[in-house]
């Protein structure tokens, strides 16, 4: 017994094109400004009802190129798709990367011109671009709906909810709120109230107290909240939904069907909220990292961000607890980042306790610069090596007769002595002379004497290496 249900709405696109806060006045909330840096960091779902009733629920899904995963995931769940373009900024590399994603799942899709009312906006520039880029608009003689919007002055919102419903109509989105249960992890997260999950059903009904199946394990759901989290007995086709009940912590994109008479195979898993990672070589490893997320998405999308030569040790969804803490202590160079969680005082305690330091984000890119410049800072570049030649007195001091076999030496840079690739120590020239004139650098090739500090005990066939932090 099919019937009419509330299309499933992915919004797509490069971000800071407006999707957040197209999405603000479509359903008249706060979310935008609530969004750390203006970016979204995980797949929210949420319910707008239009003025004849009837009904649309939107998954807004990241923009920021590192969160490529999860708006592939949310595309692939989704029966429309709205494709945001600025109208100041045209078509941009997550903006192609979204038309490859709808093209791909062959998703009905409208797109939508955003920052309309800017001075800077170019419309025509940008459906250009969108041509250029695959998407033949109606007006240009293709089938892909277009509208232009400027949520500021709430102009265009409601030919675009209009627009949504027709294409819902046409597709004859439909669903059996009697049949079997179909639904999808949007986002995972945890609380004080244990493991969620954010859902959305495509058919069926979801109750509390119902036995249901996700990749394989069975759990029975403890509590529904609906998207302006009340509780709430069942979940309809369409509709986004909070499940509590969680042993294990279900994948995002995880698909979600109903179990009758299998209490028995009730999984008694628990989940500690770490996961080991080994994705790094131990060799090309300069730096290891405890990390804790808010969620799975933003996790899924911060491990795939991480740079080379950074070696996850150990990650997890939830706050930071003892085991993080001293799974951080235990490795060499390891630093604990946190990322939209919170740190309890006894926690912080312990770490100082411990020597180990956490830093905390709720930014993604502020994240990985973070680790780009821990990486920079014990990253040296070698400027140039010479070989001690010989060694003779000089007032109480000892001058290396030196010569350079690589690169340049100079007097100001930090200079490390080496024996059989062991470094004896750091120094500094005080004094350089090339044929008793004063120089600042050697260059290949040449022949020098310098005096170092401090007056290590150098020997020739010792290399010094000048090097740059």
């Amino acid at each position: 017994m099919l019937k009419p249900r509330p299309p499933i709405v992915t919004i797509l696109g490069h971000v800071d094109h407006g999707k957040t806060t197209l999405l603000d006045s479509l359903r008249k909330s706060n979310v935008a400004v609530r969004e750390a840096g203006g970016i979204t960091q995980s797949i929210g779902a949420s319910v707008v009802t239009t003025k004849d009733g009837r009904r649309i629920t939107f998954i807004d899904t990241p923009g920021h190129a590192a969160f490529a995963q999860m708006r592939s995931r949310g595309a692939s769940a989704c029966d429309i798709a709205v494709l945001i373009v600025a109208a100041d900024d045209g078509v941009k590399p997550q903006t192609k990367e979204a038309i490859e994603i709808i093209l791909k799942e062959n998703i009905p899709f409208i797109v939508c011109l955003t920052k309309t009312d800017l001075q800077s906006a170019d419309p025509d520039s940008a459906k250009d671009q969108l041509e250029k880029a695959g998407v033949l608009l109606e007006e240009k003689g293709g089938k892909i709906p277009y509208l232009e919007v400027s949520a500021k002055k709430d102009e265009g919102l409601e030919g675009l909810l209009e627009m949504i419903l027709l294409l819902s109509d046409m597709n004859e989105i439909k669903a059996d709120p009697d049949g079997s249960l179909d639904a999808f992890v949007v986002e995972t997260k945890r609380d004080n109230r244990g493991s969620m999950a954010s859902i959305v059903v495509m058919n069926g009904r979801l109750k509390v107290g119902e036995k249901i199946l996700i990749d394989g394990v069975a759990t029975r759901v403890r509590g529904l909240f609906d998207h302006t989290n009340n509780s709430v007995k069942e979940i309809f086709p369409g509709e986004p939904a909070l499940i509590l009940g969680f042993d294990k912590m279900p994948a995002i994109g995880a698909k979600i069907c109903g179990l009758e008479g299998a209490a028995q195979n009730i999984s008694n898993d628990s989940n500690t909220g770490n996961v080991v990672e080994n994705k790094k070589d131990a060799g090309d490893v300069k730096l290891n990292l405890v990390i804790k997320s808010q969620s799975s998405g933003c996790l899924e999308a911060l491990l795939s961000s991480i740079p080379e030569g950074v070696h996850i040790i150990s990650s997890g969804v939830g706050e930071i607890i003892e085991a993080d803490i001293f799974a951080a202590k235990s490795a060499k160079n390891c630093r604990l980042f946190a990322f939209e969680v919170k740190v309890p005082v006894g926690i912080s305690k312990l770490a100082d306790t411990e020597g180990v330091k956490i830093e905390s984000f709720d930014i993604i890119y502020k994240l990985i610069e973070r680790l780009d410049e821990i990486l920079k800072e014990g990253v040296e570049e070698i400027l140039g090596k010479a070989e001690i030649i010989a060694v003779f007195p000089f007032e109480n001091r000892k001058v290396a007769g030196c010569k350079v076999v690589q690169g340049k030496i100079g007097k100001d840079t930090i200079l490390k002595l080496i024996r059989n690739e062991i470094v004896l120590g750091e120094v500094k020239a005080t004094s350089m002379k090339k044929e008793k004139k004063d120089i600042t650098e050697a260059k290949q090739g040449e022949e020098f004497g310098v005096i170092f500090q401090p007056q290590l005990d150098f020997v020739a066939g010792d290399m010094v290496v000048s090097v740059r932090r």
